[in-house]
């Protein structure tokens, strides 16, 4: 994994990893605080996501499940790189000062990742590509004959594309060059056209990925503590594994409204006070 380049960032010291799931918890609020902070710049944006997945980021890089120096990471859905940069600045990955230049033009965050996002090695465009490039990661190593973990964080939405299948197939079929090959799933259940059932059902989701040939867990993805214990699990190296967390894009936040637009929310000041207001009390 790419160790940050930022300049802001070369002073401060990365956070020691923490297995203490009130620790984790707290570090999911705050990845929630930044998140927030950061959308009410332009006042709309992909808070949803950050929502959904501050525990599953809490959990894999406050508990030090990544190795920032041996380890492969790659984003598929480019649109979550809020929820890396939130947690980024918590550990001393990112300045930050930075995060209030998210999304603005020559910033080097960016609202919606590409080949120039900090602290990953490969963040995709088009949805669904992501497992393929980990793929390759996965299997550079192997023949390397080098020992690392390969993540891809993957969605649900893009479980529709058929690329993403293909590269299911592939790596089950390969798994003795895969390595140790992890795909964590954000499973919110939304997506730009409204909700996922909506538009393709994927259910049962576990049992197509075992049919691919994939070990796979299914999991509360809000509870750090299952987090945590999916992610130790992926010690095996009989199968590329898979971990389906099943989220909100609320965050479960009392303070978003059931009526809005979870995959690009709308900011305005009364909501932003009120979310501003119930995580800082959590974190009190």
């Amino acid at each position: 994994m790419r160790v940050p380049t930022l300049s802001s960032a070369s002073n401060r010291p990365i956070a020691s990893a923490s297995d203490d799931p009130e620790s984790l918890r707290r570090l999911a609020a705050r990845i929630r605080l930044n998140a927030t902070r950061m959308i009410a710049i332009q006042g709309f944006g992909y808070l949803g996501q950050a929502f959904s997945s501050a525990e599953i980021f809490a959990a894999l890089f406050g508990g030090g499940f990544i190795d920032w120096e041996r380890d492969r990471f790659v984003l598929s859905p480019g649109h979550y790189v809020i929820a890396l940069y939130a947690v980024a600045a918590e550990l001393g990955l990112l300045d930050p000062a930075e995060l209030a230049t998210y999304g603005a033009d020559g910033s080097a965050l960016e609202a919606i990742g590409t080949e120039r996002t900090p602290l990953v090695d490969l963040v995709c465009g088009s949805l669904g590509q992501g497992l393929s490039g980990a793929i390759g990661f996965a299997l550079a190593s192997h023949l390397a004959g080098e020992t690392r973990d390969t993540w891809a964080f993957l969605s649900d939405g893009e479980m529709e594309e058929g690329q993403v299948w293909e590269g299911a197939m592939f790596a089950s079929h390969h798994r003795e060059r895969m390595g140790r090959l992890i795909v964590v799933i954000d499973a919110n259940g939304s997506q730009v056209d409204g909700p996922v059932t909506s538009v393709t059902t994927l259910e049962p989701l576990a049992e197509k990925w075992r049919s691919f040939g994939w070990r796979a867990v299914d999991i509360d993805g809000h509870d750090v503590e299952a987090l945590s214990a999916a992610f130790c699990d992926r010690e095996h190296d009989d199968s590329p594994y898979v971990i389906i967390a099943r989220t909100e894009t609320s965050g479960r936040l009392r303070s978003v409204p059931s009526s809005i637009d979870g995959h690009f929310m709308k900011l305005d000041q009364a909501l932003e006070r009120a979310l501003i207001a119930e995580l800082q009390t959590s974190l009190a």
